[in-house]
């Protein structure tokens, strides 16, 4: 007699497919934001903007020593408890019950994904950055033109990698959002292990969505950072030239 009951595993297989989209949307968006403001803070750092720095500094060791799912403990009951306070203090009617689950998912994790893309974004500039900004100057571009025509774009080849890494990374976290209420993949399969009492043939049926997701992401980003690499290769060959 079998330990896993595979059938029940295979028949309840699409169910938890259902909750690829919940997920997928959580790791691509935070991604996005993750990137954008995980950019502003490496070049608030870099170039050691008053005060911001200071701040920024504080943000990115913070965020990287605070557990995901204490983040998201925080701001699931903090934001409703923040409100409350507004709504005593302005009179406001600021209702923290409409606000979907999903949402605080995705601010925690942009929260957390910017902190650490600002780390890898600072490393790749700082790799691109010696006396690539002076030859900038020499032919008359600005600080933002030289950031935006030479620096970014060999900074992004470089980023490529560890973006790829934490992309991966946050598929695999988001698992965690079923703690605040989140129906994904984990929360799906849980929900129908606690159904049917087969915990071990649910969560190895998360385990293989979860694996086949991160392998098709594994492979897209590895072509995208061949053709960026053969792209750098022309640009590099066409400037010699």
């Amino acid at each position: 007699m079998s330990i896993i009951d595979f059938e029940f595993a295979w028949r309840h297989f699409p169910e938890v497919l259902k909750g690829v989209p919940v997920t997928l949307l959580i790791a691509v968006i935070s991604m996005i934001l993750g990137i954008i403001f995980g950019l502003i803070i490496a070049l608030c750092r870099i170039y050691k903007v008053p005060i911001v720095n200071r701040i920024v500094v504080v943000y990115v060791s913070f965020i990287r020593g605070v557990p995901m799912i204490v983040l998201l403990f925080v701001l699931f009951y903090g934001i409703p408890a923040l409100f409350d306070l507004i709504n005593k203090q302005l009179g406001w009617s600021l209702d923290a019950d409409q606000i979907s689950p999903v949402i605080y998912a995705m601010i925690a994790y942009t929260l957390n994904t910017a902190a650490y893309q600002s780390e890898i974004f600072r490393a790749s500039i700082n790799a691109t950055h010696s006396g690539q900004m002076e030859a900038a100057y020499s032919v008359g571009m600005t600080t933002a033109q030289a950031l935006r025509r030479i620096i970014l774009p060999q900074a992004l080849v470089l980023s490529l990698p560890n973006l790829g890494n934490t992309f991966i990374g946050l598929i695999k976290a988001t698992s965690l959002a079923f703690a605040v209420k989140v129906i994904e993949i984990m929360g799906t399969a849980k929900i129908i292990a606690n159904d049917g009492y087969k915990y071990l043939e649910m969560y190895l049926v998360a385990a293989v969505i979860y694996w086949m997701l991160c392998f098709v992401f594994e492979v897209l980003f590895a072509q995208l950072e061949r053709k960026m690499r053969r792209y750098e290769a022309r640009m590099d060959e066409g400037q010699s030239a």
